[in-house]
This record gives C-alpha cells, sequence and structure tokens, in this order.
C-alpha cells in the first residue's frame, strides 16, 4: 500500500510540475517574441524586467506544487532576509542531485532576484532548458577541461570570451548568477576519484565564477547555498514521490574582496589565484557546516 501512495504522488507531482512548466514557459515564450524583430536596447531590458516577474510566478507555482505533494518539509537556516532585489548577486552550491534546482529556485524565490544558472550547451535539446536560455537569459556556455586547456593554452580565452559575452544578457536586469561551484554532482565515484580533502564535498572549481566576476564587478555579494538531505537517495524519482523532501538549507553571504572585482580571469595568474583561495577558504567552513547540518 506504501508503495502505490509512494508512486501515486511521484506521477500526480510529476504532471503538476510538467503543467506548471508548460504554461510558465508557454506564456514566456509567447511574451518574448516581439524580440526577434523589435532591436532596441530599452526593449530588451523591459521584456527581461518583466520575464522575470514571470519566472519568479513560475517558481512560485513549483513552490506551491512541493508545499502541497510534499509539505512543508524544507529548513532554511542563515542569511535569508535582508537581500536587495534592485542589485546583482553571485551564488553558489554544493550539488548531490538534480532536485538541487528545484529546492534552491523555491528557497531563493521572491527572497533575491531570480537565479539565472549556466548551463552546459550539451542540454539545449531539453525543451525547458532551451526555453529558460531565450526566455530568461540563462545563457549556455562550453567550458574546457583543465587538461584541454593545458594541451591548447587559447581555450581558456576562448571559454573567458564566451562567458563574457554570456554575462551581457545578465545586465539588463538584476539578476543573480548561479554556479555549482563542484562543477558536477556529489557521488562516492566522483569523490574517491578527485581524492577530496573535504569529507562532504568535492574539490571546488572556481573558473566559471571568476570570470563571471570579472564581467560584472559592480557585485557585492556571494550568496552560498549548503543542501543537505536526510535521505541518501538521489534519484529524480525519489525527489517526486517525496522521499527526499526532508531538507535543511543554509544561507551565507559572503562580501567579495575589492581585490578580486574588475580583473581579468584569463590573463591575471594572480587574480586566479587569490580567487581560488577565497572560494578554498569558504569550502572549508562550508564542510564544516554541512557536517553540522546531517539530519
Amino acid at each position: 500500500m506504501n508503495i502505490i501512495k509512494s508512486n501515486l504522488i511521484g506521477f500526480i507531482t510529476f504532471i503538476l510540475i510538467i503543467v506548471n512548466l508548460t504554461i510558465g514557459f508557454g506564456i514566456l515564450a509567447i511574451v518574448n517574441i516581439p524580440r526577434i524583430i523589435i532591436p532596441f536596447n530599452a526593449f530588451k531590458i523591459a521584456l527581461s524586467k518583466f520575464s522575470n516577474v514571470l519566472g519568479d510566478l513560475t517558481v512560485y507555482g513549483l513552490k506551491l506544487i512541493m508545499l502541497l505533494m510534499h509539505g512543508n518539509t524544507i529548513q532554511v537556516t542563515g542569511n535569508e532576509d535582508g537581500f536587495d532585489k534592485s542589485k546583482w548577486y553571485m551564488a553558489m552550491s554544493n550539488h548531490q542531485s538534480w532536485a538541487d534546482i528545484f529546492v534552491l529556485l523555491v528557497t531563493a524565490n521572491y527572497k533575491i532576484p531570480l537565479l539565472k544558472f549556466f548551463m552546459k550547451k550539451e542540454l539545449a535539446w531539453i525543451p525547458f532548458i532551451f526555453l529558460a536560455n531565450k526566455t530568461l537569459n540563462m545563457p549556455f556556455v562550453n567550458r574546457h577541461s583543465k587538461k584541454a586547456i593545458e594541451k591548447n593554452p587559447s581555450l581558456r580565452f576562448k571559454d573567458y570570451e564566451n562567458t563574457l559575452k554570456s554575462c551581457k544578457r545578465f545586465l539588463r536586469c538584476p539578476s543573480t548568477i548561479f554556479s555549482y561551484a563542484e562543477g558536477t554532482r556529489f557521488t562516492k565515484e566522483k569523490y574517491k576519484n578527485q581524492n577530496s580533502t573535504y569529507k562532504n564535498l568535492l574539490i571546488p572549481k572556481t573558473g566559471g565564477m571568476a570570470t563571471a566576476l570579472s564581467a560584472m564587478p559592480k557585485i557585492d555579494t556571494l550568496v552560498d547555498y549548503s543542501v543537505v538531505y536526510k535521505s541518501n537517495k538521489r534519484g529524480a524519482w525519489s525527489f517526486l514521490t517525496g522521499e527526499m523532501k526532508d531538507v535543511k538549507v543554509l544561507i551565507k553571504k559572503h562580501k567579495i574582496p575589492e581585490n578580486l572585482k574588475g580583473k581579468n580571469y584569463s590573463t591575471d595568474s594572480q587574480y586566479r589565484k587569490d580567487f581560488k583561495k577565497w572560494i578554498e577558504e569558504i569550502w572549508v567552513q562550508k564542510d564544516a557546516e554541512i557536517e553540522k547540518l546531517k539530519l
């Protein structure tokens, strides 16, 4: 009986999420059609602001669905309030499951400017991700591995230019530039292969965030989300059925040091070292806090 109930909850949750996203992105797609024929920057800025409003409403719909199907089980602590929605922010989080995206969007909803994720270009074939790119200015990026850059150093400049170009879209209206600093989801296998020095985290990759910051020096605050699930399950179906519904989210704000603003990540080796050191110091604190948060 419990299995039937669990599967029913998962099925209904899935249908509600699909309906919510279809309506939300359907309206966004229609609203953004004029962007194709009206090239004026002022119009694009106004359209971006309105699209963010619709994006927040779509996320609010997800929040209601999660409350209805799973209950109020997300425990948020730390610096939850005090954000200025007229400003830009940078944000990061640990990454364990694709469900993290829903948890983070719901947690940030109407608290901070809409989260804008850097997305891998390989995911462009997924309809909702493609529409997010086109309507909410969530850019696709090509990021080359460290080994590839070592073989061909010019790729570093290509990645840098691609990110700079993507960040220009963020300047249209206040947003929160979001990055999973680990670069991939945490698994025991990846953790072992990396020989990570942290207990609960993979080694952070700082290139994406450092490049984004060099493109947007007006960002003053880094918002760090630490997500901890009670369940050891991480699958999509486990999230939909509510097996992962018990989760804690710790929010911490970090003022970005002045010496890390307005630098060129692709050419300034000292900047790369300083940024990496700063994030690694935060990562040590984060690792200890996640250990305390465990349910």
